[in-house]
């Protein structure tokens, strides 16, 4: 049984975490760390690490990028590999993991769908394909509460496209103020936050006298919780190192 520390446990991920690891006996959250204890969790809460004495397999983290900092040190300092999928890190911050993952296994996506990583597979090769004839953009849609914009999957799709193209394009978030025609070197990268949404996104090839759409939509949150368990369960046995859905999906 793989024991887990649930960063962001009250959270709504958290919550979907807690739910789907009842339903397997592979799983089980040993303690989770939040700001604050709701009282509601069928586990010990710590809003302090340091006086986290439970013993886990594995860190999943889906909080906020201010957390990072301390719960890298835990992890670091109790040698535990970590699934890393808060998005919206600063370059620092994902620097920072790259640092750690040379001492233990750290596991980082912007989104741990399955489909979305098939999604990015496969604009990678309509990218390579179709420039540099057609603009590229990319629309994301995600619910009202979400914090950061655009999503750090949207980030991850144009990063994608970018490392297949012969001329690297930049991202353009906002034509308001621009006043000039689109140049043949630009993602635009669009962000739309409204009702509850789980999460849209949608990659445009748009050509002369055609349009090429490849789209992805999560229907709830479940799917993000089960690539999360996933990903704890393939990072367990793993050596010091950088992993990303990438390897989750060759391994299996």
């Amino acid at each position: 049984m793989i024991k887990i520390l649930l960063s962001g446990c009250n959270g709504k991920m958290g919550q979907v975490i807690t739910r789907l690891s009842e339903q397997y006996d592979a799983f089980k959250i040993a303690a989770g760390y939040d700001i604050a204890d709701n009282g509601r969790n069928p586990y010990p809460v710590f809003t302090d690490l340091k006086s986290c004495n439970v013993k886990a397999d594995v860190i999943i983290d889906f909080s906020n990028p201010a957390a990072l900092e301390g719960l890298m040190a835990y992890a670091f300092e109790k040698k535990l590999p970590a699934v890393i999928a808060t998005t919206g890190l600063s370059p620092m911050q994902n620097a920072a993991l790259e640092q750690a993952s040379k001492k233990i296994p750290i596991f980082h996506s912007a989104n741990m769908s399955l489909g979305i990583n098939l999604l990015i597979d496969l604009v990678k090769k309509a990218a390579k394909l179709l420039e540099p004839n057609f603009d590229i953009e990319i629309i994301e849609k995600h619910h009202n509460q979400k914090i950061d914009a655009p999503s750090g999957t949207a980030l991850a799709i144009a990063d994608s496209i970018n490392s297949v193209l012969d001329q690297k394009q930049e991202y353009v978030y906002d034509r308001h103020s621009r006043r000039k025609k689109r140049s043949k070197t630009e993602i635009g990268i669009h962000a739309v936050r409204g009702g509850t949404i789980v999460g849209e996104h949608t990659v445009m090839f748009a050509g002369n006298d055609e349009i090429i759409e490849i789209s992805h939509s999560a229907m709830s949150r479940d799917i993000l919780g089960t690539g999360a368990l996933r990903a704890a369960r393939f990072i367990c046995d793993k050596k010091p190192g950088l992993y990303d859905m990438n390897d989750l999906i060759s391994a299996e």
